[in-house]
């Protein structure tokens, strides 16, 4: 019977390829149609501020497949193509043309864009945004030596391309709205360690900063303008105040929408033969028990095998913990859990901080770990998601201190 299907994907980023990856590799044998807004083949967006931007890595090394794999696997890739409208009762996508494809399910990849600071000048040319690839080089073609940058916003990619650019002796400012970079994600604890990072590499980081405008001259950024009317003088200038998801096609359709495609542990939406998969899923996790919707590359690396599967008509749920990782100068770091702003109460570390080789644990009011992470410390991994996945409280005493093993700081172990 899967011969005679269709299943049809949009949004032609990493979890799109890697539902249609996860289709063949279930012996989906129907149609598979990959419909992209990017004319490029689908790749990984994590080196675009990292490896790619400071030259480490080209496109096609971090392309999921090569061409010849759609081919060989059946894959009617079409680059270039924006879906404008889902019919949900027709089971129909309508094309860029105006034509229509029909599907018999549907996989949602559309992913995020970046977040528009709406103030003047921010249209001038100089002005940049890093979601693509196209625009990561040509920010990167503005930049060299001596340059400056500003970038507004001191968020992952805000902070990834301040580091990135560094290494090649441009001179970065960066302001911050926050009283700390990644406050949002990791709390003015952590913030702090980043901004002390930073600063230690020569980056001009102002926090508690409101951005005015951008000074323009003959319709080119030359600055931008902050609260107290003075202008840090720039050569480009990155916009990086975040991302909103691209559910715009789910809304239109009738599917629930709400910071996110609504979808269940299996990542169906509210349509039954809808699945949406990557940065768009706000699902809900079965070992949280909340609702949660992650930006980060491990959801669209991982998150695809479970979408095939209720494609199929298989029981599925993802499990799988939220998981990012950062690399600035020479600060490695991965984090493991869900502590969002109110869900914690108190971080414990465990290393030394300002040597940055620590573990930062995210526990709640009854001690219980939220999230952990590991900085420049490789063999913590598997204990910190055994922290992270256990119901029961630690010692917060314990698990600060280095000579006692990870797993026995449980305020159960004594």
């Amino acid at each position: 019977m899967s011969a005679n299907r269709r299943f049809v994907i949009i949004g032609g980023g990493l979890a799109g390829a890697k539902t249609a990856e996860a289709l063949r590799a279930r012996d989906f044998t129907g149609d598979i149609v990959l419909l992209s807004e990017e004319d490029h083949l689908p790749y990984e967006r994590p080196p675009l501020s990292k490896e790619f931007f400071v030259g480490k890595k080209t496109l096609p090394e971090f392309t999921v497949h090569d061409g010849e794999w759609f081919r060989d696997h059946h894959v009617d890739l079409r680059p270039g193509t924006t879906v404008t409208a889902v019919d949900t009762a027709a089971h129909t996508v309508t094309l860029p043309d105006g034509s229509t494809l029909v599907y018999d399910k549907l996989a949602l990849a559309t992913g995020s864009r970046s977040r528009l600071l709406d103030i003047p000048g921010s249209d001038a040319a100089g002005v940049h945004y890093i979601r693509t690839v196209d625009q990561t080089s040509a920010l990167l073609g503005t930049l060299s030596a001596g340059k400056k940058l500003v970038v507004i916003g001191a968020g992952w990619i805000g902070l990834e391309i301040a580091a990135s650019a560094r290494s090649f002796d441009v001179d970065v400012t960066i302001l911050e709205h926050g009283n700390f970079p990644l406050e949002t994600s990791l709390g003015p604890e952590m913030g702090e360690v980043f901004a002390a990072l930073h600063r230690s590499n020569g980056v001009d980081l102002r926090t508690s900063t409101d951005v005015k405008s951008i000074a323009v001259s003959d319709g080119r950024a030359t600055g931008v303008t902050v609260a107290d009317g003075s202008v840090v003088p720039a050569d480009a200038v990155l916009i990086a105040v975040g991302a909103l998801p691209n559910t715009e096609l789910a809304s239109a359709a009738g599917i629930a929408v709400d910071n996110g495609i609504l979808v269940d542990a299996g990542l169906q939406s509210s349509d039954p033969d809808v699945v949406a998969v990557g940065d768009i899923a706000a699902a809900m996790h079965p070992i949280l028990n909340s609702r949660i919707r992650v930006e980060h590359w491990a959801n669209a690396l991982n998150q695809p095998a479970t979408a095939a599967d209720t494609m199929l008509g298989k029981p599925a749920e993802y499990v799988r913990m939220p998981y990012f990782f950062t690399d600035q100068y020479d600060l490695g770091m991965e984090y493991l859990g869900h502590a969002p702003r109110g869900a914690y109460t108190s971080v414990v570390t465990r290393g030394d901080v300002d040597k940055r080789e620590f573990l930062a644990f995210w526990l709640d009011a009854n001690n219980k770990v939220l999230a952990g992470m590991n900085v420049n410390i490789w063999d913590a991994g598997d204990a910190i998601k055994e922290l992270v996945a256990t119901p029961h409280p630690v010692d917060p005493k314990r698990l600060a201190d280095p000579t006692i093993p990870l797993a026995e700081a449980s305020a159960n172990t004594q």
